[in-house]
């Protein structure tokens, strides 16, 4: 990134801490605006970790900076100052068996929830800090996003892609990690009633990994149902304005835009041993089930052990 773009971001984080330091030395500041100034400062570190990692990426470029699907590096360091506050700071993402991930194509699949796709964000983060090799995370997402204003813009950038079998072939042959949720927008939206119940899972990535004798690495995300817990769905709501869903949180609507902020629940990743599948693409339903449960299962004991072992979820 430019040096005009560091220095504009670290003054204004140096804005947004001397707020913090100045309300936790006020009379009455005491521990709990001293526990937020520790809990959110935002470090230099942001800066220089961001920086190093993304430039270590090697994409596949053209001489304007940009590959085919639309991803900068230089644009996505400005998003990732941003998201990786939210990995170190908000949400204390911890990740177990990051190292399972081999190099060359690979297919992430992980289960969805949290009413807001933060569990992706937090996925490609953990890949891109944590990673001995920082790796960019390709996330498959729903066709309906490219139709929303700026959102649209922000995924392409940031090296996100739309759903489709040609365009995951394209990424294979860049030898890219592939991130895919299938249980789709079913998980993301589920009410707290189901929190951590895995849905259906579409059969389609099971298919698209025998097609390209892809590794599959199951994926654990324990964290994001709390960010945002529903209680109801006002599905009629969701249909008038075209949205997915329409939930009811603690936060949501009643708080206004503002109620979307998800809440700081602490994340916690697990990478599970890579998984390889034989077999043709095109067998019956039945067969492929049978593998797509193999990978749901794989998930579901590492969310099981994961929710037995936490502490603290919002402290």
């Amino acid at each position: 990134m430019a040096t005009r773009d560091t220095e504009r971001w670290k003054r204004g984080v140096e804005r947004i801490n001397d707020l913090l330091e100045a309300r936790a030395a006020r009379p009455g500041g005491g521990q709990l605006w001293g526990s937020i100034l520790s809990r959110f400062r935002i470090d230099d570190v942001v800066v220089e970790e961001t920086n190093a990692r993304l430039d270590d990426l090697d994409e596949n470029l053209s001489d304007f900076g940009y590959d085919a699907f639309g991803f900068s590096p230089d644009q996505a360091k400005k998003m990732l100052y941003f998201s990786t506050w939210l990995y170190r700071k908000y949400f204390r993402v911890q990740t177990t068996g990051i190292d399972n991930i081999p190099e060359g194509p690979v297919l992430l699949i992980a289960n969805h929830s949290g009413q807001i796709p933060v569990d992706g964000m937090m996925i490609v983060t953990a890949c891109l800090l944590d990673m001995t090799k920082p790796r960019m995370v390709r996330s498959m997402v729903e066709r309906w996003v490219p139709t929303i204003p700026f959102v649209s813009w922000i995924m392409a950038r940031a090296g996100q892609i739309v759903g489709t079998r040609d365009n995951f072939r394209r990424v294979v042959e860049q030898g890219s990690a592939i991130l895919v949720f299938p249980e789709g927008v079913v998980g993301i939206n589920k009410t707290w009633d189901k929190a951590y119940q895995l849905q259906r899972f579409g059969h389609g990535f099971m298919r698209l990994a025998l097609e390209n004798a892809l590794p599959v690495i199951p994926v654990a995300v324990v964290g994001a149902e709390e960010q945002a817990p529903s209680f109801y769905n006002l599905k009629s709501v969701a249909r008038l304005v075209g949205a997915p869903a329409f939930p009811i949180t603690p936060t949501f609507p009643w708080l206004g835009p503002l109620g979307m902020l998800p809440l700081p629940a602490r994340y916690h990743i697990y990478f599970g041993p890579p998984m390889l599948f034989e077999g043709a693409p095109d067998e019956e339903d039945k067969a492929i089930a049978a593998r797509v449960d193999t990978v749901k299962d794989a998930i579901d004991e590492m969310l099981k052990a994961g929710l037995s072992s936490r502490q603290n979820i919002y402290f």
